[in-house]
């Protein structure tokens, strides 16, 4: 039974989409970012297992001694594995290559869905205080993304502004559908988010009426438009927003967050 007493716990949202180079851990990294700036306690689960949240966010790999693999597969404990990040009010639980190999030692294990589900709900997890818990996802619907899903509250799809973005969604959808009805009944969708968005493509533009036609209100006002600031950040190990503050880049990931806030006010309302 669940402890009335407990705090309620940070908002989980898992940004996913099976098609690779989309955006997921460029607006992973810069969303929570401009979550942390605007004064909420954040922390990112780096759950791919190429890593790139936790370089992009500057952990070497020789810092990563505790990883996500160990909180899953090995129980370690949160105390362990939750580093610091140099933004203030924003930390990491980190991944390397070893994740890679989750999905096959994962399938033996009973609770193989829920792993990540029972460690964020962890009483650990309350000293820390978080307001919102960023899942980066691989590009897979596999048995990672599925933990994702099953811990998270709601499902942010970033989507590229080009041909046949839509139709990789439909998967999506449906695995979101599917967990719905076995394992997380409460899972919703926060949003599909534009992104490497070009107001002077006609391609871009198209996308983004397709995506609206199709998907309404789903689709966040917020568009992130192709910007180089936000291709160079991660070689310097930052967000683009302690990169190149004023880019315009970062200017739409602090639009992001405030729409997405605006939004998590008005359902809890």
């Amino acid at each position: 039974m669940p402890d009335p007493t407990r705090p309620e716990g940070p908002k989980i949202i898992a940004i996913a989409n099976q098609k690779g180079g989309v955006g997921k851990t460029t607006t992973t990294i810069n969303l929570a970012a401009a979550l942390a700036e605007l004064g909420v306690r954040v922390l990112i689960v780096d759950l791919d297992p190429q890593g790139n949240a936790s370089t992009g966010l500057g952990l070497d790999v020789e810092a990563r001694q505790f990883t996500v693999y160990d909180l899953l597969l090995d129980e370690a404990p949160l105390r362990d594995v939750i580093q610091a990040t140099a933004q203030e009010r924003l930390s990491i639980i980190p991944s390397t290559v070893d994740l890679s190999s989750a999905d096959i030692e994962l399938i033996s294990n009973e609770k193989r869905s829920f792993l990540l589900h029972d460690a964020l709900r962890h009483p650990e997890m309350d000293r820390y205080g978080f307001d919102y818990v960023l899942i980066d996802c691989p590009p897979s619907l596999n048995l990672l993304t599925v933990n994702a899903m099953v811990a998270a509250h709601s499902v942010l799809v970033p989507l590229q502004s080009e041909f046949f973005a839509l139709e990789g969604l439909s998967q999506l959808m449906l695995t979101i559908r599917e967990i719905r009805q076995t394992a997380n009944p409460a899972l919703r969708i926060e949003g599909v988010v534009l992104t490497m968005f070009d107001a002077r493509n006609n391609l871009s533009t198209q996308v983004e009426q397709d995506a609206r036609d199709n998907l309404g209100e789903l689709v966040f006002r917020t568009r992130i438009p192709r910007n180089v600031r936000v291709s160079e950040a991660p070689s310097y190990a930052m967000s683009v927003l302690s990169y190149d503050p004023l880019s315009k880049g970062a200017q739409a990931y602090r639009d992001l967050a405030q729409e997405l806030m605006e939004n998590a006010a008005r359902v809890a309302a």
